[in-house]
């Protein structure tokens, strides 16, 4: 379904979905042999999430018709999984080596199915604010709280879009600009108008005390590429004929209609240029540092950079 200036969705639909995705990566990578992450509140949402395409990213088979199709699509699971894994890690060793260093508030900006609120060791005091569309909050702290679990932080719920005047809902719901902070944007910006993301972090500047921090997962270089992204559509449609015929229920999205392919600022050149001491990690750079490598197949892991930056 294309974008709208406007749009909205439930967890399920549009944007939300990606959310499941995410966490059914998570889910399958936190019971494998050797996990590098543990989040024990992925397989929580997609059991109460019910069937969906997010279902085949935690499958540990796929059906052999799939397979004798996209002999790849094996690997290329494997490989996403393993970017998610790398992910993950990476903004809970952010998030944690801010509190650690004596930040005691964190903003997750499109919070999404994110739950490090409730599973990472904070330290006391730590205030978390979860920003994000009121059904995706609705849905997360709802089934979360009928597992019995509690948050691990003060937990904010601040139920707003990012195309709105969030700033103002942030303040509203306690955050203090005058206080150093910790920010992440991840799985966030391409889903965003390259002008939203310009705002997006022009607020941020506004509202960060020096010594706040940012990790930040943005579209690298080639991110914009018209044949990869032909490409990948292609492929994409391939397994979406193999599986309508296999099971006309269940609708596999193209993730590219949701987002904005269009020419964007450079996340680390803005913040420099903002006065922030940043350091920029490619995706593949990344994932071989936590012995995740993409597969040897084109295009593996997505064309992203992994931003860390502090105020100074």
């Amino acid at each position: 379904m294309p974008r709208s200036d406007n749009d909205t969705w439930d967890i399920t639909e549009s944007v939300g979905a990606t959310a499941l995705g995410v966490a059914a990566a998570r889910a399958a990578e936190s019971e494998s042999d050797n996990p590098l992450i543990d989040d024990p509140f992925a397989r929580v949402f997609l059991d109460a999430a019910g069937e969906g395409m997010w279902t085949w990213f935690a499958a540990p088979d796929l059906p052999a018709e799939v397979i004798e199709a996209a002999p790849e699509l094996p690997a290329r699971m494997e490989s996403m999984r393993n970017y998610m894994a790398s992910r993950t890690a990476f903004f809970d060793r952010f998030f944690i080596d801010a509190a650690n260093a004596g930040v005691r508030q964190a903003v997750i900006l499109a919070a999404g199915l994110d739950s490090r609120s409730w599973r990472l060791p904070w330290p006391d005091g730590m205030i978390v604010y979860e920003l994000d569309q009121p059904k995706v909050l609705e849905f997360k702290s709802s089934t979360l709280w009928q597992t019995g679990a509690k948050p691990a932080a003060g937990l904010v719920n601040v139920n707003v879009d990012l195309r709105q005047d969030w700033p103002k809902a942030l303040q509203q719901a306690g955050f203090d600009p005058g206080a150093p902070s910790v920010w992440s944007a991840e799985g966030l910006l391409p889903f965003l108008p390259a002008a939203a993301q310009d705002l997006l972090f022009e607020r941020v500047q506004e509202l960060s005390a020096p010594g706040s921090r940012i990790a930040v997962e943005a579209p690298g270089p080639g991110f914009n590429d018209p044949d990869a992204h032909a490409k990948q559509r292609a492929q994409m449609q391939r397994i979406r004929d193999i599986i309508a015929k296999l099971d006309e229920s269940r609708e596999i999205p193209d993730v590219q209609d949701l987002w904005y392919l269009e020419d964007r600022t450079d996340v680390g050149e803005w913040l420099r240029g903002h006065g922030w001491e940043v350091d920029v990690v490619a995706a593949e750079k990344l994932m071989a540092g936590y012995n995740r490598p993409p597969a040897d197949v084109e295009d593996s892991s997505p064309r992203s950079v992994f931003v860390s930056a502090q105020r100074m």
